[in-house]
Order: structure tokens, then C-alpha cells, then sequence
């Protein structure tokens, strides 16, 4: 390789070219070394001292320099990059603004040093430009910067030799374990995590106390990483790792909840995500799996993400997809699950080293005790003189005459400043300080003042003195401050800390494979359960929903139940005569119970089944292949047994009866031959025949007579009751002129075994013996005993003990009923 030089001052006529033979190998290897030495010191790796790259350490220091304290106003961000880069950073003002951006962003730092103000960026968009953006220090960031001018840290010369900079910041706060350090140099990296300041304080005090601990006994206040985005982090052996020899790695997993985001439909909600990830990237990743069929049951993603409520990260389940299982589809496709490697190197005494967790509280610790005798050395100092300025001017006012005499009679100050040196036996920075004296001084009240003054600074420097001469003392000061910080800057831990995944997968195709949950919903036998007051529901087991045997019992009474399995069908009989048909996917499972079930979080009625005006639900049925016939009768009386399956095509609803102009259906159950028919009339005439009686008939029947009514009479119940079965018949009478729901009326229970059965089509006998002012039975129900009831909301009620007559008369009640069951 040539280089041609030419001799500097020399016109160019009379320029000689001299040409020098370099080896290539040579000049690559000394220019390699001064850029990879430029980048490793100063632009990539942090100081284990104050945690702080040097680009970091100038915008503070220089917007300390600036007065941009946090009780002041907030400034353009370019005139902090401007002024950062004009004195001095000599690099360009992106990598500055990025700095400061960063140093802003809370979900960046754990402890955030810069206050800012306009966008700063989110974890999927970039800030605004540096002339829509405003920013002043952070409260945290005046701890970093306290005591700069008290020579607390050596000062270098700025890029230009015009300025001066601090070689380290006195960091008051533990900045390198609490916001972590990200960066990439020639031939090395750093990356480290962020930790709670109240655990790392809390161990760097043990440390400084007790100077052999070990590395558990440090773990004991500082068991893990503490991320800003809170989140999980699942497995310690690699924490342990890094914090033994400084390198591990650890997995992160969003915090989630699952929930019904609809009436029908459950979903997944992330609150918060793993650390440095996205929303937008993870509903990225999730569209890709979808699409690639990596991801199933996923039918939307949606970021409700907001100011007011933080992260809300909604993913909707498919029905019959287990949520459960899906989410561990996430945790292995998506970044729900994470990992973060640690490398935790830093410069130490100018040199790039891997420290562990006990090194690096070791070097903050000795920075903050090196920081603190040198802070007292200097305030002993700076106490001294003024000791001694005091003394000299107490001096001058115990015979300030003589002082003006000797100050008046002399030709200059010079002369004069001798003099009183001679004639007070005083010092040079004494006599010039009286000299400089103003007359307000002399009075009588600035003596007290001074003597004051006197008696706090010998106080002072006697403290000062006491920590400069002992080093247990200088240590304590050390540990107090540490902990005010803490106490003042800490907040509560935000990341969980779990020893295991707890069983679920993670990743890999072969925690797929050990996966135990199942995808999709198994086909499981359960019950579909219809209450009185309009709630779907399914429950989680094949067993049959029990009966409390307290009657204060909190449950919703039962209009209808059905057993099935957890992707059959069952069908909702109207009012219309219609089977209206439903999934029982889509019903909510309901949780299991000690007592019989609450349909508190069953899904309304309307939300699955869509319902004419006017139309009602009056009882479920089985659509399987062997399900027993559906019985229903009207309130006209007509009641008919039809195969409830045979549907027309894949219809989701159908008629099963021809209805009468102005009849409608009251009642209706799944019945074999040797069941008993119930049905009661508004005039409290109750009929029951077998089953058999009635034919089934096509779905465009009309049905046969069931009960003959008296004129203006209706049908109020209409049910079935098994052979064998202990029955009990509730009847509750009214007024037909009171509005439906304000009455309370009386009510009577009676075992069925007492009503004798007879013909179908016939006026059955009487159930109920009106009092004044009844003359309608208000509701009636026959079932399996004991009955139960509820208030129109579905509060329990209490039902009058059983009474053997027949036809005896009911007992008032305490409010009105809406539902027996």
C-alpha cells in the first residue's frame, strides 16, 4: 500500500510528493483497534458505576447544567439534543434524541430518568420528532446528578478541550441493576435486565454491612429481574446463572385472564406483555399462525388499549376450543412467551468486564462510598474556611474603631490589608474579607448572627470529621442515604416470579407433545339448564343438577333440564310452538359447586335464541336420536307428544304444533309411555293421565283435547311426573283483576299422591279452594318434591309447609312469586 504525502507550507509549484510503503495488515489492525476502542468506551458499554453509556451521562449532565430540574418548566427536546451535541457529544443528533427517548420511556426503564412531554414512542411506533417533544429531568434523575459541584467525581476536557464533563455521574441510585443497559460493541455486547430499586438498595445496604456475603444471601433480597411491563418470568435456573457468572437467560409470559368477552364467546386478555414486546407485534404473529394453521380456535385479535384502563389485549376463543389449551398454543407461537439472555458487562476501571450480581453491587457500593468521603472532604473544606472567615470578622467587630482607624490611615488597600494582618494577628483571607465588609454588619444583631453561625459550623466540621475517621461511620451515612432513595423513588414489585412453567407447556414441539390439555371441548356429558329468569347454561358434569336440601338455599329455579353432552344440541320450546334449535357449546360451563348450581353466569336467553315478539321460552328438550317424546300442552287445553328431533332439513327452528288463533303453548316435557300428564286450569282443577294416552302425532298436527275447561278458563301448567317419583303440586291463588307480578297471593303445597287420575279430555278435580277475593290460580306447578321458588329476580323464597288437604285454601305470602321449580 502507498500513501502520498506532501511537505504542509510549501506552494504548490514546489511540491514534492513523497510516497510511503504502509503494510495493509499493519494499518487494518491499528485502524481496527482505535474504532473498536471509540465504540467499546464510548458510545456501546455502560460504566459499572453510574450504569450510564456515555451519550446518557452528557444529556443529564447537561440538562442539570441547563436548570431543567423537574419543578421547572419542560424545554423543546431539540434544544437539549442542540446543546448536547454543540458541547459535548460529537455525534450526530439522532443517536442523542434516541438516548433521551429512551432514558423517557417507562416501558423501557424501570426507574425513568427523563420527564417528557408529547409522543415519546410505544413499544410498536417510534417518538415524534425532537421539535414536537419537550423534557426536563426526571425526579429520579437529580439523584444521578446530585453533587457535581462539590467535587464528588473527576472532571475531563470535552471533545474540544474548551469544556469540561464528569468522567462518571455520583449516581445516588443503583441505575445500572434498576433500568438494565442494552448494547452491541466490536466483538462484545451487553445486555442486562431491569430490578426492583427497593430489592437492589435493600442488598447493596447487606453488602455494605456485611462485606462476605454470598451470592444467596444476596438472592434473598434480590430473588429476580424486575421487568417494566410486569408480566411473568417462568424458570430461575437461568436468573441464578447470570447472577453467579453473567450470563443466563430466563423466559417471560404475558399476564392473562380469561373471561367471557361476550354473552357466548370466552377470550383471552393480556393485561400486560412480555418486556420490549409489542401488542401490534403479537396480533402480527398471531394473524400468521392463524394463516399458516399453526394457531387454532382464534376467531379475532383485537388492542383495546387505552389511557384509562393500560393494556387490554383482547384474543376471542372460538366455540368449543378449550381456552386453556389455546392459550398455551399462544405461549409457544407468539411472543406471549419470550426469552431474554443476559450478559451483564460493563467497564470497570476503564476495562469491559462480565459481572455477576455480587461485582456489580460491589462496584456501585465502593462509587457511593468513594462519592461520599469525597463529598465530605469537600464540605469540611469549604466548612473550614468559612470557620475561618467567621473568626476573623468576629475579631474585627469586637474593635471595629480601631479596625476604621487603621483602614483610614492607611494610603491603599494593599496597605491597609497589611496592617490589620499586623495589628489583629489576622490572615490574608481575613483581612481581605474585612476589607470587604459592608456596615450593615457591624450591628450589634450580626455579632449574634456570627457567634451563631460560629457554634453550627464547629458542629459541622466536628460531624464531617467524625465520618472522614471512621470508616464504619462513613458506611452507615453511605447505607442511610441508600435507603432514603429507596423509600423516596421505590415502588412495588410488577414482574412474578415463578420457580416453573406449573405444569404448562412451553415450547418447542415437545412440550406440545406433553400438553395435557385438549384443544378442543371433549364431548363430555353434562346438563343444559333454562331459569326462571331467562339463563342458559351447561354444566360441567354428566350428574344431575342436585336439590339443596335448604330452602334458603341461592339458587335460580330450573325451568327446564336437559341432558346431553357438550357438542350435542337441545332445542328451546316457545310459547309459538316452535324448537328454536341451540349448540350447548355455546352455553358458559358453569363452575362446580357445593350445592345445587347458580346460573349467575349463565348467558341471557335472547343472546342465543332469537324470539318473536311476545314469544317465550317454556322448557328445553333433547334433539338426540333417542331422546324420549316432547309432550306440550296449550293454554287452550289441547295437549300432543311429538318426536322433538324430527326437523326439517337443517333448520334452526321449527314448528311441532298447529296452533289456534289465540292459543299458545304453557308447558312441555320430554315423556315415555309410562309417565303421568299433568295439567292444572285457572279454576284450580288438576287432571293427570298417563302418557300413553296420547299418540304421537307429525310436527303439523294440532294435538288432541287434554283437559275440558270451563268457559273463560285457561291451562297455567302443564308438566310431566315419572312413575315412582315423590311429587308435590304448588298452587298459588289471586285476583284476575290485579296486574300480573304485584300480587302476592296464597300459596299451597300438597303431595300428588293425593289427586287421583283420570281420563284424558276430562275436568280433572279440584286443586285449590279460593278465599275472598281469589278467583284465578295466579301459578301452579307439579314436579319432583322439594319444590322451591323465586322472586322475579331470582331471589329465594320460602314455600308454606305441605298441607294434607286436597282442596284446602292457601296461606298468604310475603311477596309476590315468579317462578316454582
Amino acid at each position: 500500500m502507498a500513501r502520498r504525502t506532501a511537505t504542509p507550507d510549501v506552494p504548490p509549484e514546489d511540491v514534492v510528493e513523497r510516497i510511503v510503503d504502509i503494510d495493509v495488515a499493519h494499518e487494518m489492525e491499528g485502524s481496527f483497534l482505535e474504532y473498536a476502542y471509540s465504540v467499546i468506551y464510548s458510545r456501546a458499554l455502560p460504566d459499572a458505576r453510574d450504569g450510564m453509556k456515555p451519550v446518557q451521562r452528557r444529556i443529564l449532565y447537561q440538562m442539570s447544567e441547563m436548570g431543567l430540574r423537574p419543578d421547572r418548566a419542560h424545554v423543546k427536546s431539540a434544544r437539549v439534543v442542540g446543546e448536547v451535541m454543540g458541547k459535548l457529544h460529537p455525534h450526530g443528533d439522532t443517536a442523542i434524541y434516541d438516548a433521551m427517548v429512551r432514558m423517557a420511556q417507562a416501558f423501557s426503564l424501570r426507574l425513568p430518568l427523563v420527564d417528557g412531554h408529547g409522543n415519546f414512542g410505544s413499544l410498536d411506533d417510534g417518538p415524534a420528532a425532537p421539535r414536537y417533544t419537550e423534557a426536563r429531568m426526571a425526579p429520579a434523575a437529580a439523584q444521578m446528578t446530585a453533587g457535581l459541584d462539590e467535587d464528588v467525581v473527576d472532571f475531563v476536557p470535552n471533545y474540544d478541550n474548551k469544556l469540561t464533563q464528569p468522567e462518571v455521574l455520583p449516581a445516588a441510585i443503583p441505575n445500572l441493576l434498576v433500568n438494565g443497559a442494552t448494547g452491541i460493541a466490536v466483538g462484545m455486547a451487553t445486555n442486562m435486565a431491569p430490578h426492583n430499586l427497593v430489592e437492589v438498595v435493600a442488598a447493596a445496604r447487606h453488602l455494605l454491612a456485611h462485606p462476605d456475603a454470598t451470592l444467596e444471601d444476596l438472592m434473598r433480597f434480590v430473588p429476580g429481574p424486575d421487568l417494566p411491563t410486569g408480566g411473568k418470568i417462568v424458570g430461575l435456573d437461568g436468573v441464578r446463572d447470570a447472577y453467579r457468572t453473567g450470563r443466563g437467560a430466563f423466559r417471560t409470559r404475558a399476564t392473562t385472564r380469561i373471561e367471557n368477552v361476550t354473552a357466548r364467546r370466552k377470550g383471552i386478555v393480556v393485561t400486560e406483555l412480555p418486556y420490549t414486546v409489542g401488542p401490534e407485534k403479537v396480533i402480527e404473529k398471531i394473524k400468521e399462525g392463524v394463516q399458516n394453521k399453526k394457531l387454532s380456535g382464534i376467531s379475532n385479535a383485537v388492542d383495546l388499549t387505552d389511557r384509562a384502563h393500560g393494556l387490554q389485549l383482547v384474543i376471542e376463543v372460538k366455540t368449543g376450543f378449550n381456552p386453556e389449551a389455546v392459550l398455551e398454543q399462544l405461549y409457544r407461537f407468539t411472543p406471549l412467551e419470550d426469552s431474554f439472555s443476559i450478559n451483564n458487562v460493563a467497564l470497570v476501571d476503564g476495562q469491559p468486564r462480565t459481572l455477576g450480581l455480587r461485582e456489580l453491587l460491589e462496584v456501585w457500593v465502593a462509587h457511593r462510598v468513594d462519592v461520599v468521603r469525597r463529598r465530605s472532604r469537600f464540605r469540611l473544606a469549604k466548612r473550614l474556611e468559612r470557620l475561618h472567615l467567621v473568626e476573623g470578622l468576629l475579631i474585627a467587630i469586637l474593635d471595629i474603631d480601631e479596625v476604621i482607624q487603621v483602614i483610614r490611615t492607611s494610603d491603599d488597600s494593599e496597605a491597609a490589608r497589611g496592617r490589620l494582618r499586623d495589628v489583629f494577628d489576622l490572615s490574608e483571607p481575613q483581612a481581605e474579607y474585612i476589607l470587604e465588609l459592608r456596615l450593615r454588619r457591624l450591628t450589634k444583631f450580626s455579632r449574634i448572627e456570627l457567634e451563631k453561625e460560629q457554634q453550627q459550623l464547629a458542629q459541622e466540621i466536628a460531624e464531617l470529621q467524625a465520618i472522614l475517621g471512621d470508616e464504619a461511620r462513613l458506611r452507615t451515612v453511605v447505607s442511610d442515604e441508600m435507603a432514603e432513595v429507596a423509600a423516596t423513588y421505590g415502588t412495588p414489585r410488577r414482574t412474578i416470579l415463578l420457580e416453573s412453567a406449573g405444569g404448562t407447556s412451553v415450547t418447542g414441539a415437545a412440550a406440545a407433545a406433553r400438553s395435557a390439555t385438549p384443544l378442543e371441548i371433549e364431548d363430555t356429558p353434562c346438563w343444559a339448564l333454562l331459569s326462571a329468569t331467562g339463563l342458559l347454561a351447561r354444566t360441567g358434569g354428566a350428574e344431575a343438577p342436585e336439590r339443596p336440601d335448604d330452602r334458603r338455599a341461592k339458587h335460580d329455579v330450573l325451568r327446564g333440564s336437559v341432558s346431553t353432552t357438550a357438542r350435542g344440541e337441545v332445542g328451546v320450546v316457545t310459547s309459538r310452538g316452535r324448537v328454536v334449535r341451540v349448540s350447548v357449546l355455546d352455553l358458559p360451563s358453569l363452575p362446580p359447586t357445593d350445592g345445587a348450581p347458580t346460573l349467575s353466569g349463565g348467558v341471557p336467553l335472547t343472546e342465543v335464541v332469537g324470539l318473536e315478539r311476545g314469544e317465550d321460552a317454556v322448557g328445553l328438550v333433547s334433539l338426540a336420536e333417542d331422546a324420549p317424546t316432547l309432550a306440550l300442552a296449550t293454554a287452550g287445553g289441547t295437549v300432543k307428544r311429538v318426536v322433538p328431533g324430527d326437523a326439517p332439513g337443517n333448520k334452526d327452528a321449527w314448528e311441532v304444533i298447529a296452533l289456534k288463533d289465540g292459543d299458545e303453548v304453557v308447558g312441555c316435557a320430554g315423556v315415555t309411555d309410562t309417565d303421568e300428564l299433568v295439567l292444572v286450569s285457572s279454576d284450580a282443577s288438576l287432571l293427570h293421565f298417563p302418557a300413553s294416552a296420547v299418540r304421537p302425532q307429525g310436527r303439523s298436527a294440532g294435538g288432541m283435547a287434554g283437559i275440558k275447561l270451563a268457559a273463560g278458563q285457561r291451562v297455567v301448567f302443564f308438566g310431566a311426573v315419572a312413575p315412582g317419583t315423590e311429587a308435590a303440586v304448588v298452587t298459588v291463588a289471586g285476583s284476575s283483576s290485579a296486574l300480573p307480578g304485584t300480587q302476592t297471593g296464597s300459596a299451597k303445597t300438597t303431595p300428588f299422591e293425593l289427586y287421583p287420575g283420570k281420563g284424558r279430555a276430562t275436568g280433572g278435580v279440584r286443586a285449590h279452594r279460593f278465599l275472598r277475593g281469589e278467583d284465578t290460580l295466579i301459578l301452579a306447578w307439579v314436579g319432583a318434591a322439594p319444590p322451591h321458588a323465586s322472586g322475579s329476580a331470582g331471589q329465594p323464597l320460602d314455600l308454606p309447609a305441605p298441607d294434607p288437604r286436597r282442596d284446602g285454601s292457601g296461606i298468604a305470602l310475603p311477596a309476590p312469586l315468579h317462578a316454582i321449580g
